[in-house]
């Protein structure tokens, strides 16, 4: 039985601040990438790695972060992870060399983990069914706001008082989500033996087994995992051959946080009668729409703003019609260890999304990576939830 400490407007305005961290993380970084190269004499795979660390960190963190917040409570783990998450930020922002950005980074994607980890675990500790999906909807409308001013910001702060000062931003961000889990009051009843090792490989082990999980986090994995790979492709691409100043970069990725913003209203504003089920059917077909434009278009013309942009916009898009009822059909089967099964699905997620990125850098172009890699993590997301219709016909209705 759930028990509702937070209302529905309350919840969902934290769990966008919680998971805004992860993605912002990466928004307002981005733009400095190719100045980064610069900065530290090095090349552009060696700070591409700098983000798949982050997603590597991240993607590995959350398995732990998950059952610290089922042992020990929502908010002890909250605190815990973001003070991680501030040592990292002030270890990249005084790096002397690119190994200590690298490091950096990878102890930012451990503090970061634990935001959506938490997010999706709160909604789950008062919430489920219809509400649980209205309130995942609300945190992604929110959510297409804050990371669509986030290469902006990154840009202009680049350009304006260098690269340190990206990182005094991610500061401030980490900041603002320690005070507000400090006022957030417990959503669940810790119990410390889910920390023990035993325990934690059995919980996660048979989350791993159930198709009722593993098949849904597939296709989480597959559409959201693959908006992390493309970030490690989008500043070279845009930058380096399209030829945009860090600045324009921000204001161009307005394309994919706008077209994650409409895309929530427009599930907002659907009538309840057209069900999870069809929304996320609607959201696939865009996403291979956007994923089939990626193939054909980066081996058949020379890459342009619109070329590139216009199919992520389709993806994107697809992704908000998507996440809000996938993630509350995988996570409403596990109320008791609802922090362990969003980290394991976060876990598929950014591991999607780091493993990708890592397979990015052996492409000898970003372009090809982008028009290769992408549509085939869309294509394991459609696949996913065709097989889980086949084993649960139930998820139609």
């Amino acid at each position: 039985m759930t028990v509702q400490k937070m209302t529905e407007r309350r919840t969902a305005l934290l769990g966008a601040l919680l998971t805004a961290i992860g993605p912002l993380s990466m928004a307002i970084y981005a733009p400095a990438m190719p100045e980064l190269v610069r900065a530290f004499s090095t090349t552009d795979a060696a700070i591409t790695a700098s983000l798949s660390f982050y997603f590597g960190g991240f993607a590995v963190a959350q398995l732990a972060a998950g059952a610290a917040s089922d042992a020990f409570g929502r908010r002890p783990a909250c605190l815990t992870f973001f003070a991680i998450y501030l040592a990292g930020a002030v270890m990249a922002c005084l790096a002397p060399t690119v190994e200590w950005l690298l490091a950096g980074r990878l102890i930012q994607g451990v503090g970061a983990s634990v935001g959506v980890t938490v997010a999706r675990a709160v909604v789950r500790d008062q919430f489920s069914g219809i509400q649980a999906a209205r309130i995942m909807n609300l945190i992604g409308i929110i959510l297409g706001v804050g990371p669509a001013l986030g290469p902006i910001i990154g840009g202009i702060t680049l350009e304006l008082f260098g690269w340190q000062a990206v990182f005094l931003l991610m500061i401030a961000l980490g900041l603002a989500c320690c005070a507000a889990v400090v006022s957030m009051p417990e959503t669940t009843v810790p119990d410390i033996s889910r920390f023990r090792p035993g325990t934690m490989l059995a919980t996660y082990g048979r989350l791993g087994i159930d198709p009722r999980f593993v098949l849904p986090s597939l296709v989480v994995g597959g559409a959201v995992g693959a908006l992390y790979t493309q970030a490690t492709m989008l500043p070279f691409i845009l930058i380096k051959i399209v030829g945009l100043s860090p600045s324009q970069y921000g204001f161009v990725m307005l394309f994919q946080t706008g077209s994650y913003f409409i895309g929530s209203v427009v599930l907002r504003v659907l009538p309840p009668r057209f069900g999870g089920h069809r929304s996320v059917v609607a959201g696939l077909l865009f996403c291979g729409t956007g994923a089939a434009m990626m193939l054909f278009l980066s081996r058949l013309v020379e890459p342009t703003l619109l070329t590139v942009m216009i199919p992520i916009s389709f993806t994107t898009f697809g992704i908000a019609l998507i996440t809000p009822h996938i993630v509350t059909v995988a996570l409403t089967p596990f109320p008791k260890v609802a922090g362990s099964a969003s980290a394991m699905m976060g876990f598929i997620q950014m591991g999607a999304g780091f493993c990708m990125g890592l397979a990015g850098a052996l492409f000898s172009s970003p372009v090809i990576a982008y028009g290769t890699l992408l549509p085939a993590m869309h294509a394991t997301a459609i696949l996913s939830y065709i097989a889980y219709l086949r084993l649960f016909p139930s998820g139609r209705e």
